[in-house]
């Protein structure tokens, strides 16, 4: 650096790559092979061993460093406030999965005793997450439709309807964890990453609004059967609509109640979170007095409400998933197990970075696919991890899984003995709950007019997404955004903003010659960069914009160049040109024709070859016998591969051809920057010959 300036100054020699390698001797690396990789893999020795049941037990790596003193009482008040809320949350998002609500208890209780073991997030909590809910029960009612007769299954015999609904939703559910617990195994938990921020973001918006809709009977007090499938939600609010004369007064009054004060309560929870030492916990304090006031008034026989009704003490036993069901619902349960593990590893990951510890993306896939399997043996559903009963956790003071733990005793005893309590609850309050919860996921929509400014493609996957989801059903509408998605992604890659490069007057740096007005062009000399891998899907992009770049097309001029030296070999021949000292002269006094030949027009395409002439032909001279030949003024072509991060081998067919096109028409190439495991991969593919030499590589 210069003494006392702001600026430094670089001098070194000119590399090629094979100067390079002369002056700079390289480090042999032995390249392992996929046996190699793999014998690694199946090595098994002490410490290996150890590693692997830390891994797959966590609880030993956190129970270690576990501070009795300063942790165990904030994850008593953690798990107390948090179970209190999974009851209500379980009780609630069972609707949307069209069960009994008490199964949504056994959901609150069963994976949260295996997550505790195998998780490695410490904040969350694991239990129903409405999205989910309602995705299952698309399928229940797919199934075991409300009006006619369920499907054809083997092992419906001699149920009730409500009993084929829950073998449906704990066996799509059963199929779900192994799906996830197979990916987990199998050390695919990177599959999550196509699942884009603003992919979920719509998603779960569009999921939003099949909520809201869903929980309008509750809320309205109407009849409607469960309808799954395409414009399911167009025909659910019709219904609805038809039916609206017929609303519940003392339900919508019930509700709406209750959704004012809960939201006026969380907001102000929000805005003084500093202040309070717990959330005012005001969903459980609400649905207490709702009840009370329920089992005084006997709003059930008095106002015709649709309470929660018996519920069993105790939990039932394991059950068999059944295989039929798998056969039926096995394309429903990848996206769920998909979402499901996507969602919950989001917000365990906002959550570790927040405090400062590691999670495994591999073995949340593990611990959410045995927490699944283990819960629909006991008749619960899908599981993942609520928004809201998450941020509860963390935001009571919960350090560890034990909050998540003490939150299942919670939920637990509510099943084994004052679930009784629960039964006069109107559900119009856990309608109204569910609602004004969505507030969260609707308020997604304020993205939508960030992301046209900011990003036209990926407000596209958002909105494509959404509406995708909200017209076919969730799982065809997760589907159909992806495809968007990974579309946005190759045309990004399919047609990159490729550019020539011109000097900045005054400095050494390159930049797109369309963006600055004082800029330096060498005459005769192109520097073109295109900042993308060059593959399959875009070589030909890629040679339509070098052509466009260099202001002709090579492969016209040289067989225009071998059409004019085939024509002077003739006149020569004939007599009618003659070669002198000042150059070709024409020996004929009468005009020559120029003659389309149409023989061996292969060889149109080789290298010109001037062999049989008495000397070169200058190409950017006046040519004899009124032949016309396109000038070409550029002697020098460079191209920045700076950003070119892979070729396959269509793109070095493509790329060989291009250059060799230009080599034939006497263009000097330059290659710069190209990244040396490229470079490898050229050498290996036996890229290089007599045209294309690796000398041309800087």
């Amino acid at each position: 650096m210069r003494p006392g300036a702001q600026q430094y100054v670089v001098a070194r020699q000119l590399y090629s790559e094979e100067s390079f390698n002369e002056d700079h001797e390289k480090v042999y690396r032995h390249q392992k092979t996929m046996l190699n990789h793999v014998k690694q893999y199946l090595t098994c020795d002490a410490k290996r061993a150890k590693n692997a049941a830390l891994s797959l037990l966590p609880i030993i790596g956190w129970m270690k460093i576990y501070q009795i003193k300063e942790w165990l009482f904030s994850d008593i008040v953690s798990g107390i406030s948090t179970g209190l809320v999974a009851v209500l949350q379980g009780l609630a998002y069972c609707l949307l999965a069209s069960l009994p609500p008490w199964y949504g208890l056994f959901s609150a209780f069963f994976p949260v005793i295996i997550y505790f073991f195998l998780g490695t997030s410490r904040h969350i909590s694991v239990g129903p997450f409405p999205v989910l809910c309602l995705m299952i029960g698309s399928v229940v009612t797919r199934l075991v439709p409300d009006e006619g007769p369920p499907t054809n299954i083997t092992g419906f015999e001699g149920l009730t309807r409500d009993e084929q609904r829950v073998l449906v939703a704990s066996s799509v559910t059963f199929l779900a964890g192994i799906m996830q617990l197979a990916m987990g195994v199998l050390q695919v938990g990177f599959v999550v990453m196509y699942l884009s921020d603003t992919l979920v973001s719509g998603f779960t918006t569009a999921a939003a609004v099949h909520i809201l809709v869903s929980q309008l009977k509750f809320v309205l007090g109407l009849t409607v059967p469960g309808i799954s499938g395409p414009l399911a939600l167009i025909y659910t609010l019709e219904i609805i609509f038809n039916q609206i004369t017929s609303t519940n007064v003392c339900d919508v009054v019930i509700s709406l109640v209750i959704m004012v004060v809960v939201f006026i309560v969380k907001e102000l929870n929000e805005r003084f979170k500093s202040k309070l030492p717990v959330p005012i916990p005001i969903e459980v304090i609400m649905t207490v007095i709702a009840c009370g006031v329920s089992y005084g008034f006997d709003f059930k026989t008095r106002f015709g409400i649709d309470v929660v009704g018996f519920i069993p003490q105790g939990y039932e036993p394991p059950m068999a998933p059944n295989l039929h069901i798998f056969q039926e619902t096995a394309v429903e349960a990848f996206p769920m197990a998909i979402v499901g593990f996507a969602v919950a590893f989001s917000v365990a990951k906002v959550y570790s970075v927040k405090h400062d510890y590691t999670i495994d993306g591999n073995q949340e896939l593990i611990a959410f696919g045995a927490s699944n399997i283990f819960g629909a043996t006991f008749k619960s559903f899908a599981a993942s991890t609520a928004l809201s009963r998450s941020a509860v956790q963390e935001s009571t003071g919960g350090k560890t899984q034990i909050a998540g733990l003490l939150s299942a005793i919670i939920t637990m005893i509510v099943t084994l003995a004052i679930g009784f309590l629960l039964e006069p609850l109107p559900k119009s309050v856990l309608g109204a709950v569910v609602l004004v919860n969505l507030k969260g996921m609707l308020m997604q929509v304020r993205e939508v007019p960030y992301l046209w400014r900011r990003d036209k493609p990926d407000c596209v996957v958002w909105l494509a997404t959404c509406i995708a989801s909200i017209l076919l059903g969730l799982d065809l509408g997760l589907a159909a955004g992806l495809g968007v998605e990974l579309i946005s992604v190759v045309i990004r890659t399919q047609f990159p903003r490729c550019s020539v490069l011109a000097n900045i007057k005054g400095t050494d740096i390159y930049r797109d010659r369309k963006d600055y007005v004082d800029i330096y062009e060498p005459e005769g000399v192109k520097i073109f960069r295109i900042p993308s891998p060059i593959f399959f899907a875009n070589i030909d992009f890629f040679r339509t914009k070098l052509v466009e770049a260099v202001g002709f097309n090579p492969l016209r001029v040289l067989r225009k160049r071998n059409k004019a030296v085939r024509m002077i070999r003739k006149l020569l021949k004939k007599g009618d040109l003659q070669w002198t000292s000042k150059g070709f002269i024409n020996a004929s006094c009468r005009p020559i024709k120029e003659s389309e030949d149409e023989s061996n027009m292969e060889e149109l395409d080789l290298p010109t070859d001037f062999k049989d002439l008495p000397a070169r032909i200058d190409w950017n001279a006046d040519l004899p016998a009124n032949i016309m030949v396109p000038r070409v003024d550029l002697h020098s072509l460079i191209l920045d591969f700076a950003a070119v991060s892979f070729l396959d081998i269509s793109a070095l067919k493509g790329l060989k051809t291009a250059l060799k096109e230009l080599i034939r028409v006497e263009v000097e190439i330059y290659i710069v920057a190209c990244d040396p495991y490229i470079l490898q991969k050229l050498h290996d593919c036996c890229f290089f010959d007599d045209e294309v030499k690796p000398s041309m590589f800087f």
